[in-house]
């Protein structure tokens, strides 16, 4: 093995999209997932078991920058949590569960 050459370094499979969310390389698995799923247990191994789309290396190095960059990727689902939480409230604030087995029924008997 020849230590003189350069090693090239690969870019983070990590994505932000429009939206605004996180995801790995060109796939719909946000980070928010995997880093739920680690943090419950899951190897990188498992996560590819459940999300094929995403390569196995592709894992380990976000799950690498995650655990390199801890705070930031915490404050970044903070955030996330946050929004999620906005937008939770403001459709049971337009569309609640008071009423609803009435709204049903009546669309049921094509009221």
């Amino acid at each position: 093995m020849s230590t003189g050459a350069a090693t090239s370094s690969d870019p983070l499979p990590l994505r932000e999209g429009p939206d605004g969310v996180a995801r790995i390389g060109g796939t719909r698995v946000s980070l928010d997932v995997v880093v739920h799923a680690f943090d419950e247990g899951a190897t990188p191994e498992e996560l590819v078991q459940q999300y094929p789309s995403v390569a196995l290396a592709d894992f380990y190095a976000v799950l690498a920058h995650v655990l390199r960059h801890r705070p930031e990727i915490d404050a970044y689902l903070e955030r996330r949590g946050a929004l999620a939480a906005g937008v939770r409230a403001s459709n049971e604030a337009r569309c609640g569960p008071r009423g609803i087995r009435d709204r049903l029924l009546a669309r049921r008997h094509g009221r």
